[in-house]
């Protein structure tokens, strides 16, 4: 599903031949000698060259492939976006505000030759070279999703020629990545709230895209099995947090999505309703009087992997290990990645809960959702997870532009599991307890299966 949250992503940016290392002259100030960040860097994992200008303020993307480059965003460096430091000689950390982890950034002498190149070819197969290229560098699950790449494009780029109209071209391009039933690859042209004919997204193909009238039925369970909740979020975001305490003694917290809390759409806004949220359900009282607590995140969208962690860190008083983060680092191999990086859980500063929590998931757990349930695996004690698996889609997107203008999005990282390395893209994490979660028998019944066995989990005397 593709989240409404900007996340940037990339693969490795690799000089194949001589002609490649031709460069545009750009002056650069060694940080050695001023401590200056301005100039050119190579990101590891990412595909992309960024120019840093105005000391340190602004930043310009330029997104590489074998085909060439074309211009990306440019971001100012604060920290309601995107920081940057430097990290050695020659070397600088970049984070995102919203997501978790970081990005290496390797000092270059000047741009690749072709980020110089101000209009390049807009043709109908440049188009399609650029897309198929861009999957190929970056896109590390062909082999497990069971996709031969290159005979995608020896099936597909015979049919592309001068004449190839826009609607055929992106009819084509469509039917390249559907296949993968990726909720993280998607297809945009113009906009989609006027023409929905403009876009594609992937999903799983026994998870199709919920309907309104499914979302009502969702709701209305809920509030049947849990009856007034309070709830957080301002203007389009509100109720996507909620809470309620139940009569039995244990708390339910529902979060449909980890972005757009408020109208603002700004991480800094979501991070601060989400907290006016969480200090107000994880108060010194209530930590001390909860029998247990039910997170429900089994209609959760995503977003922000940092908002997910923040609500982790209301449940632990001891730091951990959430889960190891890595992006594809090689064009040519897909098994090649960065470096794992740990991404932690630290206790809030504040009341926390540390007593029996029970979490609910299914197949429209997705994202953020997911990183946020692989994180509270980490958790002392353990979290008892009920219902179904997850969406199986973990990466963070990597938005790119093609040569006409419009946009797609791919998954370039894995999320490791930081005991067993293990990843769950594809399958999803499994629960614990395995009941229907949101199924029309489930509905006609005016049942919930996964809060019913939560709540008696929780109870005194059903705990394991």
């Amino acid at each position: 599903m593709i989240t409404t949250e900007r996340r940037r992503r990339a693969t490795a940016f690799l000089l194949t031949s001589a002609a490649a290392l031709t460069t545009v002259t750009v002056s650069v100030t060694p940080a050695s000698a001023t401590g200056s960040l301005d100039g050119v860097w190579r990101m590891d994992g990412y595909g992309t060259v960024v120019s840093v200008e105005d000391g340190g303020r602004r930043m310009r993307e330029y997104e590489t492939a074998g085909t060439g480059c074309l211009p990306g965003e440019v971001t100012e460096l604060t920290a309601g976006t995107a920081t940057l430091e430097p990290a050695g000689p020659g070397r600088a950390r970049l984070g995102y505000a919203g997501s978790a982890g970081h990005r290496t950034l390797r000092r270059v002498a000047a741009l690749p030759a072709a980020c110089a190149d101000p209009s390049p070819a807009k043709n109908p197969r440049a188009v399609f070279d650029t897309f198929w290229q861009t999957y190929k560098e970056n896109y590390p699950f062909f082999a497990m999703k069971g996709i031969d790449w290159q005979a995608t494009r020896n099936h597909y780029r015979p049919q592309i020629t001068n004449r190839t109209t826009d609607d055929e071209l992106f009819t084509i391009l469509t039917k390249m990545i559907e296949p993968l039933h990726d909720g993280h690859t998607y297809l945009t042209r113009g906009d989609c709230g006027a023409k929905p004919d403009n876009c594609f997204g992937g999903h799983r193909a026994d998870t199709p895209f919920p309907s309104a009238e499914l979302i009502k039925k969702i709701d209305a369970s809920i509030t049947a099995q849990v009856g007034a909740v309070h709830q957080w979020g301002q203007g389009h975001g509100k109720g996507k947090i909620a809470f309620a305490d139940l009569p039995d003694g244990t708390g339910y917290l529902r979060l449909t999505g980890f972005v757009n809390y408020t109208d603002d759409r700004t991480f800094e806004a979501d991070a601060a309703e989400l907290d006016r949220a969480l200090d107000a359900v994880f108060t010194d009282r209530r930590v001390r009087s909860l029998r247990g607590l039910v997170l429900d995140l089994r209609f959760n969208g995503g977003g922000s992997d940092r908002l997910g962690l923040r609500v982790a860190e209301r449940l632990t008083d001891r730091p951990y290990t959430a889960y190891l983060k890595q992006a594809r680092d090689d064009a040519e191999d897909p098994a090649r990645f960065t470096p794992a990086e740990p991404v932690r859980v630290l206790p809030h500063h504040g009341p926390v809960y540390t007593g029996p929590v029970a979490l609910l998931t299914g197949r429209l757990t997705i994202s953020a959702g997911e990183t946020t349930t692989q994180a509270l695996m980490g958790r002392t004690p353990g979290v008892v997870r009920i219902g179904q698996n997850t969406n199986g889609s973990f990466s963070d997107v990597l938005e790119r532009r093609l040569p006409n203008d419009w946009r797609f999005g791919l998954p370039n990282e894995v999320f490791r599991d930081a005991g067993t390395g293990r990843s769950y893209d594809g399958d999803g994490i499994a629960p614990h307890v395995r009941v229907p979660v949101f199924t029309d028998a489930e509905f006609a019944a005016g049942r919930d299966s996964a809060l019913a066995e939560a709540r008696r989990r929780l109870a005194p005397a059903g705990r394991p």
